[in-house]
């Protein structure tokens, strides 16, 4: 095991249900200083695992354990966090609980205070859904979150990409006729459609007109739509699945007591100098709803990934936008958050 558990007891979520013995999965990476201030917090993606996002740091990078105490927490639902795949009756399975953006934000604020002890995130980074839960972070924590930096991730679940997430669940649903009763009988074998559906999601028009697909080995489009789309989605629990389905077409940094749903209000909350990075060519979260979430934001610089890779630019596959990501981490660290504007 490559992870540490933080057991965060019996938790009310949101959606006021007790789950009993929750628990978060970290890894951190580099060592938390004296003054517990060089600390960054990099949540998972729908899907992900804290593996996955090991791509962007190391030595030499913006998040170099040499310098920075780094902080993966796993989202629930992922199967290593509490998740449907590992939680026991009456909570297993189909009968998991909803959970929030706002909830897993809430649970890691725990560890970071209760475990670390600490006050102060020099940056909270993320793409995707991880991108969703960096925003929340800056809403729900102003005084504390000095820099958020959200990559092909908004701030909350806009009607397009909500429409994309009801597909995937709808072709996975599909597989018991549509009967929530027969849930539990899902198995990941029923995963192979959803992963069909988000293939005209995950990457661009242009990608696929350009056969991009061939810079991964993949000699033509039928062996990329299985090699990549089908074997990733099979590899995970539907249960999971449809958990952090829930998660993220409910996703919205405004929704709880704070906000009370301004999402406006939310946005201009937030302290953090913040860069927004979407991707030029996202079809999953599009550009221009960034860029809306991004003039809302008292410290905001929008700077899109200009990229054919679509939602997948920030995926850490494509060198040149795994450059972009890197360089403007580097600039976002670089600044005072002592009222420089970025």
């Amino acid at each position: 095991m490559d992870y540490e558990i933080f057991d965060l007891g019996d938790v009310t979520l949101q959606s006021g249900v007790t789950l009993p013995g929750a628990f978060l999965a970290y890894k951190t990476y580099g060592r938390l200083n004296e003054k517990k201030d060089n600390v960054i917090v990099y949540p998972t993606a729908f899907g992900d695992q804290h593996v996955q996002n090991e791509w962007l740091i190391g030595s030499g990078m913006a998040l170099d354990p040499q310098k920075y105490f780094i902080i993966v927490p796993n989202l629930l639902g992922n199967g290593l966090s509490s998740s449907p795949s590992n939680t026991p009756p009456p909570f297993d399975r189909a009968n998991f609980p909803q959970v929030t953006i706002y909830d897993n934000v809430q649970f890691q604020h725990r560890l970071l205070t209760e475990k670390f002890g600490i006050q102060k995130i020099a940056l909270v980074v993320g793409w995707s859904m991880g991108g969703i839960q960096a925003f929340q972070w800056g809403a729900s924590y102003p005084d504390m979150v000095e820099r958020i930096a959200p990559f092909a991730g908004v701030a909350k679940t806009w009607p397009q990409t909500y429409v994309v997430l009801e597909g995937m669940k709808a072709s996975l649903i599909a597989a018991v006729r549509f009967d929530s009763s027969k849930l539990n009988q899902l198995t990941s074998e029923d995963m192979r459609a959803v992963g069909r559906v988000y293939a005209g999601w995950g990457v661009s028009q242009a990608f696929y007109r350009e056969e991009l697909y061939r810079e991964l080995g993949f000699d033509s489009l039928a062996d990329f739509m299985v090699g990549v789309w089908e074997n990733s989605f099979v590899r995970m629990d539907p249960h999971n699945v449809l958990a952090m389905l829930w998660t993220g077409q409910n996703a919205d940094i405004s929704a709880n007591p704070t906000y009370s749903g301004d999402f406006d209000k939310a946005l201009g909350s937030i302290k953090a100098l913040a860069c927004v990075m979407p991707g030029s060519t996202d079809l999953f979260c599009p550009a221009d709803d960034s860029e809306y979430e991004a003039e809302r934001i008292p410290n905001a610089i929008f700077k899109p990934i200009e990229s054919m890779w679509g939602h997948f630019a920030g995926r850490g596959i494509n060198s040149a936008d795994n450059t972009f990501i890197d360089d403007n981490l580097k600039r976002l660290l670089a600044l005072s958050t002592n009222g420089s504007q970025p």
